[in-house]
């Protein structure tokens, strides 16, 4: 039989696998797996270790069930291999971004293994920064430090409403920095309000910040936001709403590239890199695009829909946003 190990995060999503765990394994094994599962621990790496080691001994199939953070765990962990296994995703976090760009059910753990059923991979490119790897997002400055200030028990408890908040709270104190970023077509030099070098379409539970982002064509979707007021974000997160159309915002440069160099140009500023999520390390870095690196299981019937805002949630989530900048404004 293939062997399968299902990397857990026991306290994501309201400790949603606890409950669903036994159907899930139930699941794999119906679909000729001999699957064991690893609850992660409070240790640092913990899902990374585990996924090294399992990789080493040839698993077939990782499947990482958590959050966004438990998803680039995993992969930092068989990324490095030689020969990798094939991973599935288990959404049980607070965005899930990874799940909605592969179109992952996100409401039932179950449903989500059960996408094994369409024998439907894709391989992923994903993002290299020195010895760190990521698979969604790579970001500095602005709105993408919130993930640093909402603490923890607030993201479990609250979810998106503790980022919402937070967010309103910090964006008209945004400052820009004097940066330097080089990619392939060219370089950007002055000041710039937060950038984004994106693996898919879904950041931050938006589904249209890179509107015709490829999984697997070796490139980022880059894009910088210049000086910016406060004003100003706000037209661009309107038009992010509004179908992708802030990539024709003037203040914005938008464009293809498999390598980023970032530098802080005052060397009295500090500028934290954001990769899917968590702290990454400070400027200056380089990244690099490793092409369809890791193959995953994916619900591609359902990707080729480009109808990517039209769902309930999305405008919930827009409005949200919207009334909770208007208090601190």
């Amino acid at each position: 039989m293939k062997k399968a190990r299902i990397i857990y995060n026991p306290t994501s999503g309201k400790e949603l696998m606890k409950r669903f765990l036994p159907d899930v394994l139930n699941e794999l094994e119906n679909m000729g797996y001999e699957t064991s599962a690893f609850a992660t621990t409070a240790k640092k790496n913990s899902a990374c270790k585990e996924a090294r080691r399992v990789g080493v001994l040839d698993f077939d199939l990782v499947v990482a069930a958590g959050g966004d953070g438990t998803i680039n765990e995993v992969v930092n962990g068989v990324a490095p291999l030689n020969k990798r296994p094939k991973l599935a995703i288990i959404p049980a976090g607070t965005t899930n971004d990874y799940a909605r760009a592969l179109k992952i059910p996100r409401t039932n753990p179950v449903d989500a293994i059960r996408i094994l059923h369409k024998k439907q991979t894709v391989k992923m490119d994903i993002g290299q920064a020195d010895e760190k790897y990521f698979v969604n997002i790579a970001a500095g400055g602005g709105l993408t430090e919130l993930t640093f200030e909402v603490p923890s028990n607030l993201k479990k408890t609250f979810g998106y409403l503790a980022y919402l908040t937070k967010g309103a709270e910090i964006l008209p104190r945004i400052q820009p920095r004097n940066i330097r970023i080089t990619y392939d077509e060219g370089v950007y030099e002055g000041e710039a309000s937060m950038f984004f070098a994106g693996l898919t379409n879904s950041v931050g539970g938006f589904e249209a910040i890179a509107p015709d982002a490829k999984f697997d064509d070796g490139k980022f979707s880059l894009l910088i936001v210049k000086r910016a007021n406060v004003f100003e974000i706000m037209r661009m997160i309107a038009a992010v709403l509004n179908g992708g159309k802030h990539i024709e915002d003037p203040k914005i440069i938008y464009t293809k590239t498999a390598n980023i160099k970032v530098e802080v140009l005052n060397p009295n500023e500090r500028l934290m890199i954001n990769l899917d999520g968590e702290y990454g390390g400070d400027a200056p870095i380089e990244f690099c695009n490793l092409h369809q690196h890791i193959e995953f299981f994916a619900n591609l019937d359902a990707i080729s829909d480009d109808a990517v805002l039209g769902d309930q949630e999305q405008e919930e989530i827009a409005q949200k946003y919207i009334h909770e900048l208007e208090r601190f404004l």
